[in-house]
Order: C-alpha cells, then sequence, then structure tokens
C-alpha cells in the first residue's frame, strides 16, 4: 500500500513539475505552485510514514531472530570440561569408623643404626655371706647387714638340712616349747684342720667355732661364687677370696662354702663341741682332670659381684 501511494505521489509531482504553461497567468502559476507545495507535503508525511513502519517491520523481524537464536544457543552441544578449580580448605574431622580386621604381619624390616649409650643407672643390689669372718670389705662399697655365728646340722645326722646358715648373735622367738621334742637340730660350726691340713697360714683355728657376716652391695645386682679361683671375670668386683670348705666325705652332705683366706674365731668357741663341720676340699683326680687340677691340693675361692 506505502509503495503504491508512494509511486502515484512520484508522478503527480514530477507532471506538475514539467507542465510549463505558455502564458504568463500568475494566477496559474500560483496554483500550480500551490499544487507543487501541497505535493511535497504530502510526499514528505507519506515518506516519514512509510519509513517509520519500515523500521518498526524490520526491528520486529530482527528482533524476532535474534530469540530464535538465543533459544537454539540453550540448547546447543555441551562445551569442553572446564580446568578445575582451586582446592577448597579441609572439613571438619568425621567420625571415627568402627576398627577394621587385622591384617598380615608384614615382613621384619632391617635392623635400625645403634643408638647411643646411656647413662649408667643403678644396677640393683646383691647380699652374700662372707664365711669366717665378721666384717665386710671396705674397699667394695659394700654394707654389713649383721654378723653372726656359722651354723648347719650336726654331722652325724642324716636327716634336716643341708645348707649352712649365718646365725644372728640375737635371735628373737615367736611360739616356742622349751625342751627338745626330737624334731631337727641346730648346732653351731666349727673348723676342722687337723691332721695336718691348714691351708690358713698363722692361724690355729682348729675346733674353734666359725663366724660370719652378711653383706649388701648397694650397686652391684648379681654375685657369683667362683671354686677353684681366686680372681673374677674382667668387669666384675672381688668381695673376698679364700678357700673352698664343706662337711668330711664320709659324713653326710652340706654344701660347699667359700671360708675367707684370712678367718676368724667366734670370741670363746674354741671347745669341741663338733656340730656342722668345716673341711677344706681336696682335689682328687680321675674324672676331674688333672692337669690341670693335681691330686690333693686344696682348692681356693673367690666370691664376686657385678
Amino acid at each position: 500500500m506505502g509503495a503504491l501511494v508512494y509511486c502515484f505521489l512520484v508522478v503527480v509531482f514530477v507532471g506538475a513539475q514539467a507542465f510549463q504553461p505558455n502564458r504568463g497567468d500568475s494566477q496559474l502559476q500560483q496554483m500550480m505552485k500551490t499544487f507543487a507545495d501541497e505535493m511535497k507535503k504530502t510526499f514528505a508525511d507519506e515518506m516519514k510514514k512509510t519509513f517509520a513502519d519500515e523500521m518498526k517491520k524490520t526491528f520486529a523481524d530482527e528482533l524476532e531472530t535474534l530469540k530464535q537464536e538465543i533459544e537454539v544457543s540453550r540448547d546447543g552441544r555441551d562445551g569442553a570440561p572446564g580446568r578445575d578449580g582451586a582446592a577448597g580448605r579441609d572439613g571438619q574431622p568425621g567420625p571415627q569408623g568402627p576398627i577394621g580386621p587385622r591384617g598380615d604381619i608384614g615382613p621384619e624390616g632391617p635392623p635400625g643404626e645403634k643408638g647411643e649409650t646411656g647413662a649408667d643407672g643403678n644396677g640393683g643390689s646383691s647380699v652374700y655371706i662372707r664365711w669366717g669372718r665378721t666384717t665386710c670389705p671396705n674397699d667394695t662399697d659394700t654394707s654389713l647387714i649383721y654378723d653372726g655365728i656359722a651354723g648347719g646340722t650336726l654331722y652325724t645326722h642324716s636327716g634336716g638340712g643341708a645348707n649352712y646358715v649365718c646365725l644372728p648373735k640375737d635371735p628373737e622367738w615367736g611360739v616356742f616349747t622349751d625342751g627338745n621334742q626330737r624334731t631337727a637340730y641346730m648346732q653351731g660350726a666349727e673348723y676342722e684342720l687337723n691332721n695336718g691340713i691348714n691351708p690358713f697360714p698363722g692361724a690355729s683355728l682348729h675346733d674353734h667355732d666359725v663366724p660370719c657376716a652378711v653383706c649388701h652391695v648397694a650397686s652391684r645386682g648379681s654375685k657369683l661364687m667362683i671354686p677353684a679361683r681366686l680372681s673374677c671375670p674382667s668387669g666384675w668386683t672381688r668381695e673376698y677370696r679364700g678357700y673352698l670348705m664343706t662337711s668330711y666325705y664320709n659324713q653326710y652332705r652340706t654344701e660347699f662354702v667359700c671360708m675367707d683366706g684370712e678367718p676368724e674365731a667366734r670370741p670363746g668357741g674354741h671347745i669341741n663341741h663338733n656340730g656342722a663341720l668345716f673341711y677344706p676340699v681336696e682335689a682328687n683326680c680321675g674324672s676331674l682332670p688333672c692337669p690341670n687340677y693335681v691330686q690333693g691340693r686344696e682348692l681356693t675361692c673367690v666370691v664376686c659381684t657385678k
């Protein structure tokens, strides 16, 4: 519709311009001018209206096209995955789960490096009896618990204890019945050094009562009596040394003890009462190898601590 009107107005305008009267009639010219002005105004208004309508239509078409493109872009294919984002902060620990089954023990690993040697500690303590003396060695950090009297079972009795004991000088009594009830007996002990057997030079101790001392070593927890030796192994401390003694070979058995090499006698105990007896021990070859042992030689002994 707008295109037809536009063409019509163009034809009329062109025709009016082309018509040139031959007469100099001013009125006609005025009329033609007025007509031309009206046509110009009408043409201009029509052009404005037509342009506006065309622009509206064009804008509407463009808008619709843009909407369709947007809709199509929404349903397009997925793009390539983006890069991983930065790690977030650690969350709060969750509740502890149930303990799982125990796995198999793995192979043993190689030994580690040796650690540094620690500071010297207290090695514990030990107690021993020093037979034949009333004191403890004063050069081995040893203290006296008590000094007493050596005792044991009568040498002719087959029963009773088989060991020697160090009895205290001041016994304490509990429930008792005076008089012998023919049970077991404790005797004092004597040195038996007759028949020329006396390994203790300068001492005449035959039939004398034997004293003893119970000694405590505060810093050495192990003790050892070694027969046939006068010295201790490396790293051990010698408490005392002497001679090995026990009961007579055809009497009832007791035990082997280490009598101090410089023995003492109990004051006033020189009368022969017998009781438990101490005899020197001699080497007897046979199953005992000689050498290095020697037949009939009195055996030494040493008491060591560590």
